[in-house]
């Protein structure tokens, strides 16, 4: 095998450096930045690109470009929705019911274009959810309940029922499921929840079922 030194007399002084077992790299000064300006609508969604060019022998660009999806509570026209509410404990769920019913009304959701589904309690409010999301008649379903604390361990077993049926209908739906159930220490934590002081989860819970449906139907849309 030829020398190191056998092999300079061989080869051009240019293939050489400093360490023979480093390769051939740009200099810092070899590379430019370019940057592209940014874009967005008016219509609540935006896009942002950015662009870096290297020049090395050659130029390529390599862009990387990220958009941003969301719902919009002002294109509710056209979009349905039902509500699934638990009778027990009905002085907190109408309350709720009815902070809902008014935001629908206020974001422009028709009347005829909502469903009331009344249940027993809150325990129940996932499974029928589930089935009106199989239906494909809706584009959000909203459940509405109020689990509150007793002397037993019933709460427990009911709060957590409630939230994870909500959660399953929605995952096997696919169909975004609302969960506007109130798990509250006592009765004044839920009225005030309810239109008191603490506002109207109820309305909260609209709204987010308005955003939910316009982000599935208008950008989700398989």
């Amino acid at each position: 095998m030829a020398s190191f030194a056998a092999a300079q007399h061989l080869l051009p002084a240019s293939t050489f450096r400093s360490s023979p077992l480093l390769p051939n790299r740009p200099s810092i000064s070899a590379l430019s930045y370019k940057p592209l300006s940014f874009s967005s609508s008016t219509a609540g969604f935006g896009q942002a690109g950015v662009a870096i060019e290297f020049k090395d022998r050659g130029s390529f660009v390599q862009t990387a470009a990220v958009r941003h999806l969301m719902g919009s509570l002002t294109r509710a026209e056209g979009l349905r929705f039902a509500v699934v509410v638990a009778r027990f404990n009905e002085v907190v769920t109408r309350l709720l019911l009815e902070g809902a019913l008014e935001t629908f009304k206020r974001y422009s959701v028709k009347e005829e274009d909502i469903d009331v589904v009344w249940v027993p309690g809150s325990f129940e409010v996932g499974v029928v959810a589930e089935r009106l999301g199989k239906s494909k008649k809706y584009q959000a379903i909203l459940c509405i309940g109020a689990v509150i604390r007793g002397d037993t361990s019933h709460y427990d077993a009911v709060a957590n029922s409630a939230a994870s049926g909500v959660l399953s209908a929605s995952l096997n739906s696919g169909v975004p499921c609302i969960f506007g159930v109130l798990t509250c220490e006592d009765m004044d934590q839920a009225l005030n929840r309810a239109g008191g002081k603490s506002g109207n989860k109820g309305a909260e819970a609209a709204l987010t079922a308005i955003e939910m449906a316009s982000l599935f139907e208008h950008h989700l849309i398989q």
